[in-house]
């Protein structure tokens, strides 16, 4: 079952809708009516609920990827993440040490790790 009163009441106003029309095609017809209106209730009230899925505006500007040394692959690894709304940065995650830099603007041409003095990676790779 999930986490999220909303999709919880909003599910569970469609069963309780559901069961009531079998209540009526069965003939049960105060079952059928306490249950379908509970089942409305349970639906509107679950509509009127603000969805808590995702993370807020302030906790998407604020992530950072976690530190930790990267697997080895037989080269130097490294990981570059850059956003894509302003204001445009680089965090980049060095392998080796596993320390995080934070870069204004996109991804740099080349970049030297100011931790452990190693460079991840130049242009002319590319």
């Amino acid at each position: 079952m999930s986490r999220n009163p909303r999709e919880n009441l909003i599910l569970g106003g469609f069963i309780c809708i559901a069961f009531g029309a079998f209540f009526t095609v069965a003939g049960v017809y105060t079952l059928a009516s306490t249950v379908g209106v509970l089942g409305v209730l349970l639906f509107l009230i679950g509509m009127s609920l603000k969805s808590n899925i995702g993370m807020s505006e302030t906790e998407v500007r604020n992530w950072r990827p976690d530190e930790g040394q990267l697997p080895d692959a037989g080269r130097v690894m490294y990981r570059v993440d850059v956003t894509l709304d302003e204001p445009i940065e680089s965090t980049i995650v060095c392998g080796p040490c596993g320390k995080i830099t934070v870069h204004s603007g996109p991804k740099p041409e080349k970049f030297t790790c100011p931790q452990c003095k190693i460079e991840l990676w130049s242009n002319e790779e590319e």
